[in-house]
This record gives C-alpha cells, sequence and structure tokens, in this order.
C-alpha cells in the first residue's frame, strides 16, 4: 500500500507535494514526510500520524526549501511500525544525499540481506525499501543510472519508487507494473505521484503512466527512460476492488468505471429478488452498489453514514460497548431500513469482523431480510506484493464456506462476484491483472523463506 510523490522543478515543490500526500492520505495513515533539496542541501521533515497534522504548522513546510522534493504516506506491510521506518528514508553516498519514498513490496529479501551482510552492510531500519540503496551501493557501473538499474534488476516483488539524488529524481516501477504510478505537468515542472487524482488536486495535467519495468531520470539534462526489464503486466485488480481513490485514473482506466462495472457483473451473476433497496458500506462500495442497483429493480439508498472524522488515537471509553469500534464509523437511517429488504454491496471481505457488527446494528432497524453481494471474490490467498493481508490465518474464506461465512456475518443470504465477473469488469486483456489474493496463483513462485 502507500502513497508517494514526486516533484521536479517547481519553486513550491514541498507544498506541492504536501498537497499530493493530502489527496493520497487514503493509501497509508501510519506516518508521513516529505524531503526537498534546495541546490545545496536537503530538508527532511516525517513523523507518524496524518499529513495534515505533520505539517499542521505553516513553519514546517516552509522550512522545506527547493524545487525538487519527494513525500511519502506511510501504510506498514514490511517493517514495524517505528520511526526509522517512515519514509522517506536518507541515505548519504559518496558526499550525495539519496532520499526515497517506495509503494510496494519486495520478496525475494532474505538471499539478498545474506548476501549484503557478508559485505558488511549494516541495516538501520526493517523496512524492505532500504535494500534498494544498499544493492545500489554495492552495484557495479561507472554511473549513478546503471548501479540503480543493476538494484532495481535484483530485486523481486511490487515496487514504485521516486528515489532523490541530489539534484536527480530517479522514478522506477517493477516489471509486472503491480502498483500504480503516474506522471503529470505543470508548465515546465514534472509531478509523479501514485494515483492521478493527487495531479487534480494541484491542477496538474495528467501525461501517462510510467510503464512496468521502466526507469527514469530527471535532471538538468532532460527525461531518460531506461528499460529495467521486460514481462507482461500484472496489475493488481484489488487496486481497482478498494485501494484507489474512485476519482482516480489507474492501469490506463477509471476506477469509478470499473467499480460500477463490478456492480453490474455482480448483479447478473448474484441478483437479490423481491429486494427493495441497495445500500452501500461507505465509502469505497459506493459507485459499485450504484452500479449493481442499476441493473436491479432494488433502488440505490444511503442507508449507512460514515464518521469521517476519526482520529488515529481515538480512546474508546473504558466501559466496553458491544460493537463501539463499528458504531463510531458507521450509524444507520431508520426510514431507509426498516420493514425492508436490504442487499448491503461491499466491496470484499477479509476478516469478516466489521461487517458481522454492522449487520448486527442494521438489523436493529428491524428490517424484513438482509442480503450481502460483495464486488469481488472470496479472498482466499495471502498478497505478498504489499495488500495488508498477508496470512492465511488472517482470511475468512481460507477457512470457511461461503455458507459458513454467510452465518458468521448472520446475513439472509451472502454472494460474491466470480473471478471470471471480476476480470469481465475491467477494460485490459484478463491476464494484464495479478488476482492471486482471489485465485492463489502467485506472479511468479515465492520462496519460504520470504514468505
Amino acid at each position: 500500500m502507500c502513497g508517494i510523490v514526486g516533484v521536479y522543478n517547481h519553486k513550491e515543490s514541498s507544498t506541492l507535494a504536501y498537497l499530493c500526500l493530502y489527496a493520497l492520505q487514503h493509501r497509508g495513515q501510519e506516518g508521513g514526510g516529505i524531503v526537498s533539496f534546495d541546490g545545496k542541501k536537503t530538508h527532511l521533515i516525517k513523523e507518524h500520524g496524518l499529513i495534515s497534522d505533520i505539517f499542521s504548522k505553516k513553519e514546517k513546510l516552509a522550512s522545506l526549501k527547493g524545487s525538487i522534493a519527494i513525500g511519502h504516506n506511510r501504510y506498514s506491510t514490511h517493517g514495524e511500525n517505528l520511526y526509522n521506518n517512515i519514509q522517506p528514508l536518507q541515505f548519504k553516498f559518496q558526499g550525495a544525499d539519496i532520499s526515497i519514498a517506495h509503494n510496494g513490496n519486495l520478496v525475494n529479501l532474505k538471499k539478498i540481506r545474506e548476501r549484503l551482510e557478508k559485505k558488511g552492510t549494516i541495516f538501520q531500519t526493517t523496512s524492505d525499501t532500504e535494500y534498494f540503496i544498499h544493492l545500489f551501493s554495492h552495484a557495479h557501473g561507472k554511473t549513478i543510472e546503471k548501479k540503480f538499474l543493476s538494484a532495481f534488476q535484483q530485486l523481486e516483488g511490487s515496487f514504485s519508487v521516486i528515489i532523490m539524488y541530489n539534484d536527480k529524481l530517479i522514478i522506477a516501477r517493477d516489471k509486472y507494473g503491480i502498483r500504480p504510478l503516474c506522471c503529470g505537468r505543470i508548465n515546465d515542472s514534472l509531478i509523479f505521484a501514485s494515483e492521478t487524482c493527487a495531479l487534480d488536486l494541484i491542477g496538474a495535467q495528467y501525461e501517462r503512466e510510467i510503464k512496468p519495468g521502466e526507469m527514469l531520470v530527471i535532471d538538468k539534462s532532460g527525461e531518460h527512460s531506461y528499460k529495467i526489464a521486460s514481462a507482461n503486466p500484472k496489475h493488481c485488480i484489488f487496486e481497482y476492488v478498494y485501494f484507489s481513490r474512485p476519482d482516480s485514473k489507474i492501469f490506463g482506466d477509471s476506477v469509478d468505471k470499473i467499480r460500477r462495472k463490478l456492480g453490474k457483473n455482480l448483479a447478473i451473476e448474484k441478483p437479490t429478488k423481491g429486494a427493495d433497496r441497495v445500500i452501500s458500506v461507505p465509502d469505497s462500495s459506493n459507485t459499485t452498489a450504484i452500479g449493481y442497483s442499476q441493473r436491479s429493480d432494488a433502488r440505490f439508498e444511503i442507508g449507512l453514514i460514515r464518521n469521517h472524522y476519526i482520529g488515529r488515537s481515538f480512546i474508546e471509553p473504558q466501559q466496553q460497548l458491544r460493537d463501539f469500534s463499528v458504531k463510531i464509523k458507521f450509524n444507520t437511517i431508520e426510514g431507509v431500513l426498516t420493514n425492508r429488504k436490504i442487499v448491503i454491496v461491499d466491496d470484499s471481505i477479509v476478516r469478516g469482523t466489521t461487517l458481522k457488527k454492522l449487520i448486527r446494528i442494521i438489523k436493529k432497524t428491524n428490517p424484513k431480510e438482509v442480503h450481502v453481494r460483495i464486488g469481488s471474490p472470496p479472498v482466499k490467498y495471502p498478497c505478498f506484493y504489499g495488500m495488508d493481508f498477508p496470512s492465511k490465518e488472517e482470511l475468512i474464506a481460507n477457512s470457511k464456506s461461503v455458507e459458513e461465512i454467510r452465518k458468521y456475518i448472520d446475513a439472509d443470504s451472502l454472494e460474491f462476484l466470480t473471478i471470471g465477473g471480476l476480470l469481465d469488469s475491467v477494460s485490459l486483456p484478463r491476464d494484464c491483472f495479478c488476482t492471486a489474493c482471489f485465485s492463489g496463483k502467485y506472479i511468479e513462485p515465492i520462496e519460504k523463506e520470504d514468505k
């Protein structure tokens, strides 16, 4: 997961990076940071918390001087939630400052770590992002570009990275293009971001995606593109299902458009006869629910209201209130639900605990029936490429049948979109997507020690 941004050749680079990270806050809330380069030295601010809290004082942002900046929102899928792991990470190499922001998850680390430690490498963090820089420092090659190419070619898994090497920006994407990364422009300034919603906020014109297996180097001499490796794309389809913002364009398509198709295909495959209302679990399933309603006789209504102002450190009352963690997030609209046959459309079921509590709250409004339709197949397998379900034990669909999950969440019926219906919803060819979390078919074999 995580959100990354890079800004090149803009006098307010750190402000633009801040605004982009604000738009990408959904990609990580554990911590964040921005580093800038003023032509002589770098300036870094990173902390735990939300971007708006980290830079709540204008003086902080003003201290990040320079026309080049990179930034990061952290959602940890590798390494503990420690200060040292908050990005951008910074290093020194032969007098140069190197800063790096990474979105993704590397998988072949054990053998690389053993090899690096034999060469005397000392690791400062528990983040897989650090491996990029150590591989770079030990790589053969007379130029910076060749050394980074060598580092990228040794790594497996998912990575979209932005590196600031003094006054250079190095942007790279793994050969499968698993995680999104795009480029935009404001006059002579270049902006790189995980999603296009960040470009929209600052008024940048979208130009293109960074190609899978591409390394792009930006410096005073211009833009230079290099090929890391070639492979058939394997974009993460869960970015469409849940993770990316609906107003973004990723992998060449509108997220909102794909989610509406998911809902329509779900309604065709798994209709709910005689349903009165279709409701979503806000916010990620809103457009999927609209798509479902458009292919059914039931009208879409807002039946749940989400509280968007819950801080990460919200203190639960000492008195243990049942379902409090869900109640603080959602409340029901009784007039929509009471005495009606309700279809709840959600994007996915990972652990099932939230939906179980939510249905219990909904049933207090006395609906006739509560049916659940999920806009993706059952998540049965762990993700090793950056989504936050890394072990089988956490996944309810790995150990329970659909009927057992239905009983657990206490719904009148439960149906999932098929893998075929999922792949029929996207515009690119079916084999351009990774569906490992649903199918168990991983992009490449993963060694046991790396799992």
